[in-house]
């Protein structure tokens, strides 16, 4: 493992990839689902040792089943998307060194998981109930998914408000500032002041200024996007060379072509950086009103798990989030990736 970390943890210069042979891949594909296996195996063979109880619940097709076997259950499926994963990166030199690049990582993840089985369930040595194992964690959505699902549609519908929101005025107060003198005299003072203030302190101003909470709430995470997003449109608008403005011209572009087609088109790598820094402080902020004022979201999910001491409810709520959020990264990762498809073989990556 330590030859194969090696190996891929530097991204090699052009000419100097090695090929990975079929051979090879087939062992780095075995590599990947062992340690999800091996966390089968522990699971099935470790003696339940503490006192837990182990309660079963109706599933679906697989009818009634304990928390440690839906643990096996999300187990198999990791094993079979990894398994997929490897089929389809297999046809692709990209792709296929891609996929061997993670197998250290994805190795030692299954390891864990089965050491963490066997420490928070098995023998129960971690501080309880503060780190529950990972199928007690699992245990929440067997006993109410519907609720949980709940949740999560209105933390998704919460963030898609804001997040079409702030885009949308950041990007449009950023090109307004990055063009106009007159425009950047007057708003980018305002921008500088209210940019630095964390959005959690407007709340109480929210709360009185908006007719419900829900509102509220989008308005402050529109203000997170907004903030980060028009100050790097601006940026990316001011830096554009005056060389493409000045060849533009001679080809007789007017404005409207000028802020569009040239512009524009420059700053983009900086407003898609704008979107990604945001999002991470908009993750934070929906977390945080929704734990102190919203009627649904996952946030108000963990708030009155902890009160009742269902830490790992909260556990089951942090693990959504990270595929959630992850998720709604990589969507725009590959948004930026199509749109900026002319970058490819111009700058690192």
């Amino acid at each position: 493992m330590g030859k194969l970390t090696t190996l891929f943890q530097r991204k090699p210069k052009q000419g100097s990839i090695k090929k990975i042979t079929n051979a090879q891949y087939v062992l780095f594909a075995v590599i990947t689902l062992l340690g999800f296996f091996i966390a089968i195996v522990v699971n099935r063979t470790f003696p339940q040792i503490a006192d837990v109880k182990i309660t079963s619940y109706p599933l679906g097709i697989f009818g009634e089943v304990t928390i440690n076997g839906f643990y096996e259950i999300i187990l198999a499926v990791l094993i079979f998307i990894y398994l997929l994963n490897a089929v389809y990166s297999f046809f692709d030199s990209d792709r296929r060194r891609k996929f061997a690049s993670r197998v250290p990582f994805r190795f030692v993840i299954g390891i864990a998981i089965a050491l963490w089985d066997v420490f928070g369930t098995k023998l129960l040595l971690l501080p309880q109930p503060f780190f529950p194992g990972p199928a007690k964690i699992l245990e929440a959505f067997l006993m109410e998914p519907a609720y949980i699902g709940q949740q999560i549609l209105y933390s998704l519908r919460l963030f898609g408000y804001g997040f079409v929101i702030g885009v949308t005025a950041g990007v449009l107060t950023g090109i307004l500032i990055g063009w106009f003198p007159k425009v950047y005299y007057w708003v980018h003072p305002v921008l500088r002041i209210s940019g630095v203030i964390p959005a959690v302190a407007w709340m109480p101003f929210a709360l009185t200024l908006f007719p419900t909470p829900f509102s509220a709430a989008v308005f402050l995470i529109t203000i997170c996007q907004w903030f980060t997003i028009a100050s790097l449109t601006a940026q990316g608008i001011q830096s554009t060379p005056k060389t493409h403005f000045e060849v533009a011209k001679t080809l007789g572009a007017k404005t409207p072509y000028l802020v569009f087609r040239v512009a524009i088109p420059h700053a983009m790598p900086q407003i898609f950086t704008g979107i990604a820094v945001a999002n991470g402080f908009t993750f934070t902020t929906l977390v945080m009103v929704e734990m102190m004022g919203q009627p649904g979201g996952l946030g108000y999910y963990i708030n009155a798990s902890k009160v009742w001491s269902a830490y790992y409810k909260v556990f089951a709520a942090i693990i959504v989030m990270a595929i959630l959020f992850s998720l709604i990264l990589k969507i725009v990762g590959l948004v930026e990736s199509r749109v900026l498809r002319w970058q490819r073989g111009l700058v690192k990556r």
